[in-house]
């Protein structure tokens, strides 16, 4: 729900309705996870996908037929269902709703909750008993896993929207308004931070964070405020040594964050070792650090760039999810 939270506002304040599909059961593989959702506003302009593929128009059929009848209903598609259907479509079973400022008035806190990375949890009657109860949202600031609960006598889909992971650039310059972007499609809440007013120019990363002040000085403000956690990537994107050197002497001592890289050739990286070497890290601490930022696909534009730093960036996610399952 949050990447087409803007086009539910809209409905939601142009005062028609919509139809709302989400995604709430999987029963195999799926390519978009438990919580996914699609809108199909009044004018029937789809927003957001719940399979990206597998059962698209039976979806927006089920939509569609949800805003103009009012009906609230948990529908299950699967290789029997349309026409757009894979060998390798699973099951799912999709809540459809009418959406608009009646059916769930409660919909702008959530939206303010979301946008200031406030937790807010909805939790939605699926199935009842008692159709009338069927749809009926209950929203509340308390964390809890995106699941479907089973009840005696009902099916509650619980979304819960906690912070977005974070990536934190250093630097504003053509490479952080590139990764900027990436950072944002792949969901992260994205902060620029340059001491440079000139350069840091709220205009130049749109949907980003742009925040003036030296870098290590941000860095230890949000480490304080406990704000670096595992869930947060630090990309330096500056090789200035008066910048670069003191923000990676405050990150390499953190506890812990999800990714550490910094740009730059590696005649620049040789320089940039020798430097922190020389401010007492050892190899195994120098060993958190990504650099030369980003895996080796031959970037050498901005973009290309940004592209190999953010598949670097997964790939280091995906080891640390993995080795948490493992432990």
């Amino acid at each position: 729900m949050r990447d087409i939270v803007d086009d539910l506002l809209r409905v939601w304040h142009g005062g028609r309705t919509g139809g709302l599909a989400t995604l709430v059961r999987t029963f195999g593989p799926t390519p978009l996870p438990v919580g996914s959702t699609m809108l199909v506003d009044s004018d029937g302009v789809v927003f957001g996908s719940v399979s990206d593929g597998c059962y698209e128009a039976a979806v927006f059929e089920a939509a569609v037929e949800a805003a103009r009848t009012g009906r609230r209903e948990l529908r299950r598609f699967d290789a029997k269902t349309g026409l757009d259907v894979g060998a390798d479509c699973a099951t799912i079973d999709v809540f459809v709703e009418p959406f608009s400022r009646r059916h769930f008035p409660e919909f702008p806190a959530v939206a303010a909750d979301m946008a200031i990375y406030k937790p807010v949890t909805v939790f939605t009657v699926v199935w009842h008993t008692d159709p009338e109860v069927i749809g009926q949202h209950l929203v509340t600031d308390r964390r809890h896993n995106t699941e479907m609960v089973s009840l005696p006598e009902s099916d509650v889909f619980v979304s819960s929207f906690t912070a977005p992971p974070r990536l934190i650039i250093f630097g504003a310059n053509p490479f952080a308004a590139a990764l900027a972007l990436q950072g944002r499609l792949l969901g992260y809440r994205v902060t620029v931070c340059d001491p440079r007013e000139t350069f840091a120019a709220t205009a130049s990363f749109p949907g980003a964070e742009v925040v003036v002040d030296w870098p290590h000085r941000y860095l230890n403000t949000q480490a304080a405020a406990g704000e670096i956690t595992s869930r947060t990537a630090m990309v330096a994107v500056s090789q200035d040594p008066r910048f670069e050197i003191p923000l990676l002497t405050v990150a390499l001592r953190l506890p812990e964050f999800g990714y550490l890289g910094a740009l730059g050739s590696r005649g620049a990286h040789a320089n940039r070792v020798e430097a922190l070497r020389a401010g007492g890290f050892d190899a195994a601490t120098l060993a958190r650090l990504h650099a030369p930022a980003g895996l080796d696909i031959g970037a050498r534009t901005p973009v290309e760039t940004a592209i190999a730093v953010a598949a670097e960036i997964l790939a280091a996610r995906s080891v640390a999810r993995a080795a948490v399952r493992v432990s």
